[in-house]
């Protein structure tokens, strides 16, 4: 009985590490790719920024 308590825990600790360090956050960072670049989500060489080819 004492190895299926001990067989428990140790599930029970594992599964709570694992939900602790896997959530995530919804913070602002400084970091650049956490934000989409302004060319991102548009159709490739239909751009509007300067020297793309669209007068």
């Amino acid at each position: 009985m004492p190895a299926l308590k001990r067989l428990t825990l140790a599930l029970l600790l594992g599964a709570v590490t694992l939900l602790v360090n896997g959530c995530a956050t919804s913070e602002e960072t400084a970091i650049p790719w956490s934000r989409p670049q302004n060319w991102e989500g548009q159709v490739p060489g239909m751009g509007t920024t300067p020297g793309s080819g669209v007068r």
